[in-house]
């Protein structure tokens, strides 16, 4: 059925050729009439900061915990790395799928025609797609990021710190980035925005300090 919706793209040749000749040009008009980059930066920053949020918050449970080795909390984080991308891939395509089928037969409805072959057909069938990969890798690069500090010390490499809080710290500036793009999204004060973005991932940490 993909291979269809390609074929307009692509001379009807293979899925896999198909995906590969569907040039940037042709994806960045895709992007403009659904109107979907600004809805996958939304993505990528929001879900990168729940990400980021909640590595944080993992690791500081184990920080208070304390006696825990390092493997379990690199096993813990990457698996809940793994269920934020899977859980953002899956909930974006469904939702995003949901809703350009909706814009699609709206826009069939008033043009009384159908636009099966059309760029407004392929953008309902491939955005979804991309809005989900962003959604669902962004949570997972941010941890990977987050936790590399833990497996540096597990190979074996001195650290300046102790891993856990050079990891907690390494999530703050992250969760301080996110937020300070955001601002300049935005047209707000970036340091501003990012010190807010701070000031939640503290409160988050402070919380779990207290209940630890």
């Amino acid at each position: 059925m993909l291979s269809r919706w390609l074929a307009p793209l692509s001379s009807r040749k293979p899925i896999t050729r198909s995906f590969i000749m569907v040039t940037l040009q042709q994806l960045k008009t895709l992007l403009a009439i659904s109107h979907s980059e600004e809805i996958m930066r939304r993505y990528f920053v929001v879900n990168g900061f729940d990400g980021a949020l909640a590595i944080l918050g993992l690791m500081m449970g184990f920080y208070v915990s304390e006696q825990v080795e390092l493997a379990v909390v690199i096993t813990s984080c990457l698996a809940t790395a793994l269920a934020l991308g899977m859980s953002g891939i899956s909930s974006a395509y469904i939702s995003e799928a949901a809703e350009r089928r909706r814009a699609l037969m709206k826009l069939e409805e008033a043009m009384v025609t159908s636009l099966d072959e059309s760029h407004h057909a392929r953008a309902a069938m491939l955005i979804p797609w991309l809005v989900a990969l962003v959604n669902g890798m962004a949570p997972l690069i941010f941890a990977l990021i987050i936790i590399s500090p833990l497996w540096m010390a597990r190979s074996g490499l001195v650290l300046p710190v102790d891993a856990l809080p050079m990891a907690m710290g390494v999530a703050i500036s992250i969760i301080f980035l996110l937020g300070a793009f955001l601002g300049r999204v935005g047209g707000t004060f970036w340091l501003w925005s990012g010190l807010r973005s701070i000031a939640v991932a503290l409160l988050t940490v402070g919380l779990i300090y207290l209940i630890g």
